[in-house]
């Protein structure tokens, strides 16, 4: 059966005029295979405009898989995250003014929830693939990490079996070249990497055991 893909990425923040995780998420929207089509929407870089958005688009498209991007600036690798926690700890303003500190997610929610995406097997085929990939431990306290856990939320408690789970993506290069030092990815090869990620998302039904190299 033809599976559905929702991929999200986010608007431009911080001043800059483009961000990756849209850039990826747009490009991709329409990739149709035998097994599967993938949707793309655009959220604002929003506290809680941002999950409502993510809720709206699920109720839309009702996906069997919801990957959401983000820019992870600094990074060199496409970092599939393993955990999103309940907290709102944003060290800048979002693209609203607001800066909530200190701030659960959702306030009767667990802790933290893991991503139900095969981040491990994402890892090893990226990898495999020349593209530079690592799980990551961490999903930030910005509105990445807010989007993450309403998305992980929202499917717990509608007990939606969609997989899930988000991305982080470096930063591209034109934006790392106005910050000296800082690690960038070509988009060509952001696409390649989701392209895998999206593929082994649909096919790889559990996720491998594996540590060691870039999976850690």
């Amino acid at each position: 059966m033809m599976k559905t893909i929702l991929l999200t990425g986010f608007e431009p923040f911080a001043q800059s005029d483009i961000n990756p995780s849209w850039e990826v998420a747009r490009a991709l929207d329409g990739w149709r295979t035998e097994q599967f089509i993938v949707h793309s929407v655009q959220l604002p870089c929003v506290f809680g405009t941002a999950q409502q958005a993510m809720i709206h688009a699920i109720e839309q498209y009702r996906p069997d898989v919801v990957i959401a991007l983000g820019q992870a600036g600094g990074r060199c690798e496409i970092t599939p995250e393993r955990i999103a926690i309940n907290i709102d700890d944003a060290r800048i303003p979002d693209n609203a003014g607001s800066q909530p500190i200190d701030i659960p997610v959702a306030a009767a929610g667990p802790a933290a929830y893991f991503s139900t995406l095969p981040i491990k097997a994402i890892v090893q085929n990226l990898s495999a693939n020349g593209i530079p990939s690592a799980v990551s431990q961490s999903a930030g306290t910005f509105v990445c990490n807010h989007v993450f856990y309403g998305l992980m939320h929202y499917l717990a408690t509608k007990q939606n079996p969609a997989r899930a789970g988000f991305i982080h993506v470096p930063s591209l290069p034109e934006q790392a070249a106005l910050h000296p030092g800082e690690a960038s990815m070509a988009l060509a090869d952001m696409l390649h990497g989701l392209r895998l990620a999206i593929q082994t998302s649909c096919s790889q039904q559990q996720d491998i055991a594996v540590t060691g190299g870039q999976i850690h």
